[in-house]
């Protein structure tokens, strides 16, 4: 198969990218700065080919396709992996910050399907592959807006889904707990200005994510064979749930909607109008 990824610098982009080449599979790493993944192309110059992209420059999503295309003939695997974190309460998070976000994490992701479809329908045959979090299913204090990017993405993947299956196309979105990435770290900005009430809620959970980063119980290198693997099956998963927290927490959730549900199942039933 023919891969497409953004965001190949580190983190699931890059371990998935090395996964995959050294599987032997041919591979379009992307990255905003094709100096950091020129080592990949080094390594497997016959099989790797780098671009330079910016999820949220359209002329570089537009040239970053059409070059992958051209110099493989097709993509057959979207991985939509550039993505980045925010911290701060909901109150105190900053418009640009929480907008940067959205652009990448959420309308690049859109842009860069979007162009790759078309070469997908022409063939009916592709995987896309979307990586959200279990934040994109969860809430939790200090990540409202991340969550909010990420819910996004999964009510988008899901969407889709439904719209390509009779066209030969699968989508899987990949909702991973804590990993041995840079999430937590570099790539996350936090609010510059904090309010003490929320220091039990928002500023706790930030600090505790900052504390782990890098101790994650997530092997990045585990998720890109499960990743890998996913997209290639005959049948590929529409929610792919990746570590312990992960599973757990959605389980979780599960049932405290369940609780919710039935809680109210009167109410629920009684405001459509009376049959007849």
């Amino acid at each position: 198969m023919i891969w497409f990824i953004t965001g190949c610098s580190t983190g699931f982009g890059r371990a998935l990218a090395t996964h995959l080449l050294d599987a032997g599979h041919r591979v379009a790493v992307t990255a905003r700065n094709v100096a950091d993944v020129e080592d990949l192309v080094a390594v497997h110059p016959h099989a790797a080919k780098a671009f330079r992209l910016d999820v949220t420059d359209a002329d570089q999503v537009a040239e970053a396709v059409a070059g992958a295309e051209a110099h493989f003939g097709q993509i057959d695997v979207l991985v939509n992996n550039a993505g980045i974190g925010y911290f701060g309460s909901v109150e105190e998070s900053e418009d640009d910050e929480v907008r940067r976000m959205f652009e990448i994490n959420f309308w690049g992701l859109v842009h860069v399907t979007q162009a790759v479809l078309p070469g997908m329908r022409a063939r009916r045959f592709g995987r896309i592959v979307n990586i959200s979090s279990i934040a994109g299913m969860r809430g939790f204090p200090t990540a409202g807006f991340y969550n909010a990017s990420k819910f996004a993405v999964n009510g988008l993947s899901e969407a889709l889904a439904l719209e390509v299956k009779p066209l030969g196309i699968a989508v899987t979105v990949v909702m991973p707990s804590g990993f041995r990435t840079d999430w937590a770290g570099r790539s996350a900005n936090e609010a510059a200005h904090t309010i003490d009430d929320y220091a039990d809620t928002a500023h706790r959970n930030a600090a505790n994510l900052r504390r782990v980063s890098g101790h994650q119980p997530g092997d990045p290198m585990r998720a890109a064979k499960a990743i890998a693997d996913a997209a290639q099956s005959d049948d590929p998963p529409l929610h792919l749930l990746l570590g312990n927290d992960a599973l757990n927490g959605a389980r979780r959730q599960l049932a405290l909607l369940t609780a919710d549900f039935d809680a109210n199942e009167d109410v629920s039933r009684w405001v459509d109008a009376p049959e007849g």
